[in-house]
């Protein structure tokens, strides 16, 4: 089979399926419905999924979100084969290991090392595979001398390490991890995350996470489960945008607030009505760094929502001097401008932005709270306050950046959201000049020196 038939065959198919489950009304029903057999029902049926289908292929890292009692869970014991659907089939091709919930499938009473060779054997390999891993597991879990101790005096950061470690080594086709990153300590997440990026090379990744960054930042595609249903499937980025737009709407619409969501998207068009006076120093230079601006359009912008006390009519992102430039380089000072039309009078506002890469990944970003909160702004219907943020650009690999604008009222912890746009303004960096990380800093100066003895 070639390289390009094999990336493209499916290794998860799932088809119409679904999961119900029997809600008794009293314990007695459950030995009446025992002897009643298929006569009678003593129960009602609660779908905890339904109508659930989607494929994924070879090689992809797939994402899955909702809220609590969406079905996630429900939904990633059937493809790992722990539990069976009421309707509808589901084809899974390769070895799978599932981390899908603290100590899943450990022996409290066993030690962890006991559990190790337990778990590896249910998961394929024999005796003589996990003794030439069993050192390498270990040390992947790090937990010292409480690897000989009953898994029960665990906790459940030791009890998630010493799984992770498990499925880790196993030669696992599929992978599905279910919230493991939430629990343990930075270091060790950061060591999931590196065995995760090497995983996802040759392997296939399911992913279950409310962090919405990890999700951005490891999945390509995800889908967004909502009530046992299925409510949109895309790639992370839309997926995740959509799903936090809703969370944010439902969480106003509970203390009784209206919201407006428009979710439309445009092509963009490039800025071409602004000079730049230094595009003829930059073409003679030969640099290599340039990053080209989108102009604002409030009509091609991704999703929006809010209270709607106040609206972004503008982002504009210019020179120091508040000049709209065509290009940038990087390392110059530059000044991201939000200006706010106010629909009500609002106090202290609050303005902000993120810088996103075409993932979705937040890169940097920052709000006004703290710099107005000793002189904090206001304003009545009618007015305009503009919010203006004065930085060193960065130097950024090349590709697609989008920025999102947003101001709400309030503090920091307690505030209203009054206008969220994804996407409001969008620049393109043209040429690789970095080699690592998500963005370059411009260097001051760079020595190498040899000291004298």
């Amino acid at each position: 089979m070639s390289s390009e038939v094999a990336v493209a065959e499916t290794v998860i198919e799932v088809n119409g399926v679904g999961k119900a489950y029997h809600m008794y009304e009293r314990p007695s029903h459950r030995l009446w419905q025992a002897l009643a057999g298929k006569r009678k029902s003593y129960y009602k049926d609660f779908w905890a999924l339904r109508g659930v289908s989607f494929s994924i292929r070879r090689g992809q890292t797939v994402g899955i979100v909702g809220r609590n009692g969406s079905g996630k869970s429900t939904l990633l014991q059937m493809i790992a084969g722990t539990l069976n659907p009421t309707e509808g089939s589901i084809s899974v091709k390769g070895r799978v290991a599932a981390l899908l919930e603290l100590g899943s499938g450990f022996n409290p009473e066993f030690t962890g090392r006991e559990n190790v060779y337990l778990n590896a054997t249910i998961l394929g390999l024999t005796r003589a595979q996990i003794e030439a891993r069993i050192d390498s597991i270990l040390a992947f879990a790090d937990i010292g001398e409480f690897i000989d101790q009953p898994v029960r005096s665990y906790s459940s950061g030791m009890s998630v390490r010493l799984a992770f470690a498990v499925i880790a080594h196993v030669d696992a086709d599929i992978l599905i991890i279910d919230e493991a990153l939430a629990v343990g300590d930075a270091f060790f997440s950061q060591k999931c995350m590196r065995f995760l990026r090497e995983f996802q090379k040759n392997g296939t990744l399911l992913f279950v996470s409310h962090d919405a960054a990890a999700v951005t930042n490891l999945c390509e595609n995800a889908v967004w489960l909502q009530n046992g249903q299925m409510r949109l499937v895309g790639t992370s980025q839309e997926v995740i945008e959509a799903y936090m737009t809703e969370q944010h709407v439902v969480g106003r619409r509970e203390v009784g607030s209206e919201e407006i969501v428009v979710a439309h998207k445009k092509p963009r068009k490039l800025l071409s009505d602004a000079p730049d006076f230094r595009q003829e120093a930059l073409r003679e230079a030969g640099v290599q760094n340039r990053m080209s601006l989108f102009e604002f359009d409030p009509d091609n912008v991704g999703q929006e929502f809010g209270a709607q006390g106040a609206r972004i009519v503008d982002v504009r992102l210019t020179d120091a001097d508040g000049n709209r430039v065509l290009v940038f380089e990087g390392g110059e000072l530059v000044r991201l401008e939000l200006q706010v039309a106010l629909e009500q009078a609002l106090d202290n506002l609050i303005v902000g932005f993120y810088v996103k890469d075409r993932l979705g990944q937040r890169l940097f970003g920052d709000n006004s709270y703290f710099a107005c909160k000793d002189k904090p702004v206001s304003g009545e219907a009618g007015e305009t306050v503009v919010g203006s943020f004065l930085f060193r650009m960065p130097v950024m690999p090349s590709g697609s950046y989008m920025i999102d604008a947003a101001v709400a009222s309030g503090d920091q912890h307690d505030h209203t959201q009054q206008h969220w746009i994804h996407d409001a303004l969008e620049f393109r960096a043209m040429d690789e000049t970095m080699r690592f990380g998500l963005l370059g800093l411009p260097m001051l100066a760079i020595e190498v020196s040899k000291e004298s003895r």
